[in-house]
């Protein structure tokens, strides 16, 4: 493993020397945990700002931390470009031809270059085709485009589903998603609403209000209806008519309308729902980068967009436990317009709130600008992390300068040394200021894995999406199972009577219910079968559970040897509530077994519902026997491995800080012990150098005397030029020694630095959460866990054959 491969940090780069403008051996690596503090980037066109962006994504995935990246200028698409071979060939499809032309090559013999030049950049940052297939292995990319369907479209058609129970407990953050919603979709109509004087935004909002506060979704065909007919007789304290009359009410529901109607909207209402979970995760639970190119909307599309995901994410972030490690990143790459300093987007209240909010949930904001002067550096004070590379104009400084002294927190800042750090960046030198860290880092960004191709074009984005599977259609309502009509199977082939049988009065009967769209009810056929309903209790303390089910199943019987049998029957979904008891006058039932006429066999079937039902029912978990974890009832293999994924890294985070502190005062004293000696070489090398000086000046003035007949070469002269050259060899032995002392010193930093690496090694290989084997655990109930309610007959509609 290289050395800037460690457990829980991102590589971004080396160290840089402003003064020396080269840069400087060593890794800067990030902790990723950090990032639940949250980021900014800044730096004007050309900083290197999209390559450090990228660079720190990669990271992240690498390190198994999914990604959601907002994409409003086409760039970071480019992370789906990973070519761990380094070919020319797939580099091709990807060169600009017209940077082929100026370069005075074909396309082909481009590409080419650009792999050789892509293979020396990585070497020259200790990585290389390796790094980037652990890159591809570690998770996919996955290019959105919400309202196009040259990536994969996002389905809006869930954006007005009610938030989980969470949200809706919380009136405040309630009430920011219904603004937040409401103002975005009025936007996308062309209708500037404020929350408070517009009528428009007063109605929608209360709509909104109302269904999500009971639980209940809506669509944009809902809202439409909800609009002619609103769900409230009054607004505040006014009649609904006074203040919208009803003509109003309907021009409000005809432009919604159209807008729906419009064909460009479709594509709005196709693909894959939004849904910050999946985004995340697949359905295996591997981390994934999902880049949302939304570089082909307008503005106004923008920012509906953008503000119903927030208001996703912010719903998701409160479904999830606190934690203290990073579990994902939330990453928008250009934050012009959507938290201005002055006005107040939709987006500007849900951007904060997350940046309030989400570090306690170990979700990473990472916030890049090229214009920091249309930031709200108030809220950027929430920031823990600045990345900060070459600025356009003294306006940009004291805007970066305000912001970072607000996120100081009210700790020493230096306005000056920053001032004149950061007007000396150049191109891929940023300056990381981190309230974590003693003193800000100036370091030059490291060669991205991925190879920067530009601005992806929509044709782009179709090749990279082609081979991947689509959701073509909206989400529709799954279809429920054991319907009325689908249990209604004749037990015998024998004709059908039109008068009901009279069965004695211990014998419940029900009578299910033509469904709404069937023909006529007396061309249905009534076919008898045996409806049990019971309830199981499911408890496991040691598991966790303690669960109650209401079972309702339906069979027919036969004339065989086991003339009924529950384990061929039907589950029924549908409410019992819908039953009736008579059937109707005229209809068509067909024959009854003699069986089903017997009082006493319904009570032998509930036994029977209730041996089937012990062996039947129960849970299946997930047990980890890594982590000592068992899933909850409910929870997919893959969510719960996303859950064990949290959990080893907290582990691993804590076990790195353990480590950290284990051999700090080791490392240091070892670090110290190679200063000092390097300090007593340099100082034994110059006294050594002096004592040779000296005894050559010595020397050399004895011998120039007596060849000038200035003097004669005496016994004292002898004697001084020979204590001379004694002390040159003493001191140029004391440099031997200082240089051995040293080399023993080195020797053993190195030792300590490869030992804590053979354990963050170890730590590394503990990590593979995503193929560990799970052990499967089934909760049962116990026959005093299940009651048969009851057992009854039921009168089920068949629909007739078509002539």
């Amino acid at each position: 493993m290289a050395d800037f491969d460690r457990l829980g940090s991102f590589y971004l780069g080396r160290p840089y020397d402003l003064g020396a403008r080269t840069a400087q051996p060593g890794v800067v690596a990030y902790d990723a945990k950090d990032l639940t503090t949250h980021a900014v980037i800044i730096g004007m066109t050309g900083s290197g700002k999209t390559g450090l962006g990228i660079g720190l994504l990669e990271e992240a995935l690498l390190d198994g931390i999914p990604v959601i990246a907002v994409d409003p200028k086409g760039d970071l698409g480019n992370l789906a470009l990973r070519f761990p071979q380094l070919r020319g060939e797939d580099f091709h499809p990807w060169v600009d031809p017209q940077q082929a032309a100026a370069s005075g090559m074909d396309p082909a013999a481009f590409a080419a270059q650009q792999a050789a030049r892509w293979r020396d950049g990585l070497a020259g940052w200790q990585q290389d085709g390796t790094r980037i297939q652990r890159l591809a292995d570690a998770a996919d990319v996955t290019i959105y485009t919400p309202g196009s369907s040259a990536g994969i479209p996002l389905s809006l058609l869930g954006a007005f589903d009610a938030p989980p129970p969470a949200l809706r407990d919380d009136p405040e953050a309630l009430q920011e998603r219904v603004e937040a919603t409401t103002t975005s979709l009025l936007a996308l109509m062309g209708l500037e609403a404020d929350p408070v004087s517009s009528r428009e935004h007063i109605l929608v909002a209360t709509i909104l209000h109302e269904a999500w506060q009971g639980g209940r979704s809506l669509d944009l065909a809902g809202l439409i209806r909800a609009i002619q007919h609103p769900p409230m007789a009054t607004i505040g304290v006014m009649p609904l008519d006074t203040v919208y009359p009803p003509s109003d009410r309907m021009a409000l529901a005809l432009r919604l309308n159209n807008l729906l109607a419009a064909p460009g909207f479709q594509s709005w209402m196709q693909g894959d729902p939004l849904d910050t979970a999946a985004l995340l995760h697949d359905a295996q639970g591997r981390p994934r980068g999902s880049v949302l190119s939304i570089a082909h909307l307008g503005d106004a599309e923008r920012m509906f967009f953008v503000t119903l995901l927030l208001a996703n994410v912010i719903a998701w972030v409160r479904t999830q436990p606190g934690t203290g490690s990073l579990r994902a990143i939330l990453y928008i790459d250009e934050l012009f317009g959507y938290m201005p300093p002055v006005a107040n987007p939709p987006s500007k209240r849900l951007l904060l709130t997350l940046l309030k909010q989400a570090r306690a949930f170990g979700l990473g904001v990472v916030l890049s600008t090229q214009n920091p002067v249309d930031l709200d550096y108030r809220g950027l004070s929430n920031a823990g992390t600045w990345f900060i590379g070459r600025l356009q104009t003294e306006r940009d400084l004291a805007r970066v300068m305000d912001g970072l002294a607000s996120a100081s927190g009210g700790q020493p800042f230096d306005r000056t040394a920053m001032e004149q750090r950061i007007t000396a960046l150049g191109k891929r030198i940023f300056l990381l200021h981190s309230v974590h860290e003693p003193a800000p880092v100036i370091f030059e960004t490291r060669w991205t894995m991925s190879y920067l191709a530009g601005p992806m074009t929509r044709e782009q984005i179709r090749t990279v999406t082609a081979a991947r599977p689509r959701s073509d259609g909206p989400r529709s309502a799954p279809v429920p199972t054991g319907s009325p009509a689908a249990a209604a199977t004749p037990s015998m082939a024998e004709p059908a009577g039109s008068v009901p049988p009279v069965l004695p009065p211990e014998i419940p009967q029900y009578v299910a219910p033509v469904p709404p769209d069937g023909a006529a009810t007396t061309d249905w056929l009534w076919v008898p079968t045996v409806l049990g309903v019971a309830d199981v209790h499911l408890t496991s303390a040691k598991h966790g559970v303690a669960e109650h089910r209401r079972i309702l199943r339906s069979t027919t019987v036969g004339s065989g040897p086991i003339p009924l049998d529950w384990s061929t029957g039907t589950p029924i979904t549908w409410d019992p509530a819908i039953l009736g008891t008579t059937l109707p006058d005229g209809v068509r039932v067909a024959p009854l077994p003699p069986l089903m006429t017997r009082p006493k066999s319904y009570t032998a079937w509930g036994k029977l519902l209730q041996k089937w039902l012990v062996t039947a029912e129960g849970i299946t978990l997930y047990r980890s026997p890594t982590y000592k974890a068992t899933s909850a009832p409910g929870e997919t293999e893959g969510a719960f491995r996303i859950r064990l994924d949290l959990l080893a890294r907290e582990a691993r985070d804590a076990k790195v800080e353990a480590l950290r502190a284990k051999y700090a005062t080791r490392l240091a004293t070892a670090t110290e012990k190679v200063r000092r000696a390097e300090q007593t070489v340099a100082r034994e090398s110059e006294q050594a150098s002096a004592a040779r000086m000296e005894s050559a000046v010595t020397m050399g003035g004895a011998l120039l005397g007596a060849l000038l007949g200035r003097g004669r070469i005496t016994a004292s002269r002898v004697g001084s030029a020979a204590r001379g050259a004694s002390r040159a060899a003493q001191q140029a032995s004391d440099v031997g020694r200082a240089r051995e002392s040293l080399a023993a010193a080195q020797v053993q930093l190195q030792t300590l630095e490869t030992t804590i690496t053979a354990e963050i090694a170890a730590l590394q290989a503990g990590m593979g959460v995503q193929h560990e084997p799970l052990e499967e655990v089934r909760v049962r109930p116990k026959a005093a866990d299940v009651t048969v309610q009851q057992v009854a007959l039921c009168w089920c509609p068949k629909a007739p054959t078509a002539s």
